[in-house]
């Protein structure tokens, strides 16, 4: 008795796991179709993720199709001396492959990018603009003041003579970036008095603006519109100046440390421009370029002392505007290019740019000595 139990027991066994077995199985045809349906399904996702990266592809392409498309550039470059050697020869190797001792003041003397580049390190230039392959010399002030700037100094023609020179010292320094000369006209006055709309301003006249426009446009030059603020916020100085910036060899620069908070005093109290302030010009103008058909611009944002530009990291160059730091200091060589690499080294934006000053740098920087600075200056103003 107790055998047939267990062979009835072993009988049931073999049932349960025979139905098992067809449950969980499938029969050839079945399993073909599973793995038909995964490769369909295999080829589905390879279909889209190709049509994804040509949606990618092309979108890429006709973003750079629209860009050379684009307006050319209304300005001449001073071409080179023919006997003009690249910075590479012309620099020992050690300036070659390290930062000036005075810039690097103590610290490592590694370069952030090989000598000759301008572009800084972890940025990229999305634009058509002057200093992708150029670099741009200015010369700074205003025609009626012989403390602010060397125009106040000069008769317009004289002026662009000596400009002319000044740059083809700097094509001729660094054949790979041919400059372009610039006037750098400042059109918003900061004074230490409120004046009729109390903002601590006062504009420059429309017939000057007129004039340089005219000076810059019948010598293939560049003119860079610079607002010194006051009490008065980067947006309204912008839109004041609009009608210019439409013109397409006109740019923009901001004087931070002229812009000053309430109670305060240009000239006696330093003033500061905060980064986002900067980015709605930089936006604005992208939008006016958009708007207008203009070839790419630039936006200049100057720099006294670390308090004088705060929240860089909001500072973004555009698709249509590029976007350089200026360290402005006067005084000796050493101390210049040590805060230059403080000032726009080390707080990258887009493109770096350094002033020298005729009157007050002791002693004065030949062009030489300006580009072994780390990252080379795309922007020289003279002051």
């Amino acid at each position: 008795m107790k055998k047939i139990y267990l062979l009835l027991a072993a009988v049931l066994l073999v049932g349960m796991l025979a139905a098992c077995t067809e449950k969980t199985s499938t029969s050839p045809e079945e399993d073909g179709k599973d793995d038909q349906k995964s490769e369909e399904n295999a080829k589905d996702n390879q279909s889209e993720d190709k049509e994804k990266d040509k949606e990618a592809s092309d979108s890429e392409e006709k973003k750079k199709e629209e860009k050379e498309k684009e307006p050319e550039q209304p300005f001449k470059a001073l071409q080179p001396a023919d006997d003009a050697k690249p910075l590479k020869e012309t620099m020992s190797k050690e300036d070659v492959n390290k930062m000036p001792v005075v810039e690097a003041h103590g610290d490592d003397r590694t370069r952030m990018i090989p000598v000759g580049n301008t572009l800084m390190k972890g940025t990229e230039d999305k634009t058509n603009g002057p200093l992708k392959k150029y670099r741009l010399v200015t010369y700074y002030g205003n025609p009626h003041s012989t403390q602010m700037g060397i125009l106040g100094t000069m008769e317009p023609n004289a002026l662009m003579k000596k400009l002319k020179e000044q740059t083809q010292a700097y094509s001729n320094a660094d054949p790979s970036h041919p400059a372009v000369p610039t006037i750098e006209l400042i059109t918003t006055i900061a004074q230490r008095n409120p004046g009729p709309n109390g903002k601590y301003y006062h504009m420059t006249s429309k017939d000057d603006i007129e004039e340089y426009a005219k000076l810059a446009k019948e010598n293939n030059a560049l003119l860079m519109l610079d607002v010194q603020l006051g009490r008065d916020s980067v947006m309204h100085q912008v839109k004041l100046i609009e009608k210019w910036l439409k013109l397409p060899y006109v740019h923009l620069a901001i004087d931070t440390e002229f812009h000053v908070d309430k109670g305060e005093v240009p000239g006696v109290n330093l003033g500061h421009v905060d980064g986002s302030e900067v980015q709605k010009a930089v936006n604005y103008v992208d939008k006016l370029v958009e708007e207008n058909n203009l070839p790419d611009k630039i936006v200049l944002v100057h720099q006294f002392t670390d308090a004088a530009v705060t929240n860089k990291q909001g500072i973004k160059p555009t698709d249509n505007v590029e976007v350089a730091l200026n360290f402005d200091g006067w005084g000796d060589s050493p101390t210049k290019m040590s805060l230059y690499r403080k000032f726009v080294r080390n707080d990258p934006v887009q493109y770096g740019g350094f002033k020298v000053f005729y009157s007050k740098d002791q002693p004065v920087m030949k062009p030489e000595d300006v580009l072994k600075l780390d990252p080379n200056p795309a922007i020289i103003n003279y002051q």
